[in-house]
C-alpha cells in the first residue's frame, strides 16, 4: 500500500482524532499534516502488525504532546468535549486539580487500557472502529474502555480517601 493511499484513507480519522485532543479544528489540521509528515519518514519503522490508524494515533498524540510541551502547557482534561457514554467521568473532568490526576494517571495505565481510552474519549472512535485497530471485537473494545475507566474511578476514589480536599 503506497503512502497517497494511507493518506487518503486515515486523514479523516488522525484528524477527527487529533480534534478531540486539541478542541481546535485549525491547531487539528496542523498537526494532522505534521503526523502524516513524521508517518512518511518513519514508514519503514511499521511493522504492519495492526491497522495502520493505531500507529498513526500514536504518532499523531505524540505531536501533540510536543506541541504542548513546546508552548510551555499542560495537556487538560478539561478540553475534552463531552459525549454521552463518558458524562460521568466527564463529571470528574471538570476540576482542574481532578484532570490533572486523572492525566497523570492515565500516563501509568498499562496498555490496551490507555489506547483504547484515549480513543474513545479524545478521539471520539466508536467501539466498531477501536475494535478494527486491535483486530478485535467490539464487545473487546467496550469491555476495556469500562474497565479503563472503572480503574481511573477507582484511582480518584484512592486518592480522594488519602487528600480528601480535593
Amino acid at each position: 500500500m503506497g503512502f497517497d493511499h494511507i493518506y487518503q484513507d486515515c486523514f479523516s480519522d488522525v484528524f477527527h482524532y487529533l480534534c478531540g485532543l486539541t478542541g481546535d479544528h485549525h491547531l487539528a489540521e496542523e498537526l494532522t499534516q505534521e503526523t502524516f509528515f513524521k508517518a512518511l519518514k518513519a514508514l519503514d519503522q511499521y511493522d504492519g502488525r495492526k491497522d495502520i490508524r493505531a500507529w498513526l494515533f500514536t504518532i499523531g498524540r505524540n505531536t501533540f504532546y510536543s506541541h504542548c510541551r513546546k508552548r510551555g502547557r499542560a495537556v487538560s482534561w478539561e478540553e475534552l468535549r463531552e459525549t454521552p457514554s463518558e458524562v460521568s467521568i466527564s463529571d470528574e473532568l471538570m476540576d482542574r486539580e481532578q484532570a490533572f490526576l486523572i492525566h497523570q494517571f492515565l500516563h501509568t495505565m498499562a496498555e490496551p487500557y490507555k489506547e483504547v481510552f484515549t480513543l474513545r474519549v479524545f478521539g471520539e472512535l466508536p467501539y466498531d472502529r477501536i475494535a478494527a485497530l486491535f483486530g478485535k471485537t467490539p464487545s473487546w473494545a467496550r469491555v476495556t474502555y469500562y474497565r479503563a475507566k472503572e480503574k481511573i474511578v477507582a484511582y480518584l476514589k484512592e486518592v480522594d480517601q488519602h487528600d480528601p480536599d480535593l
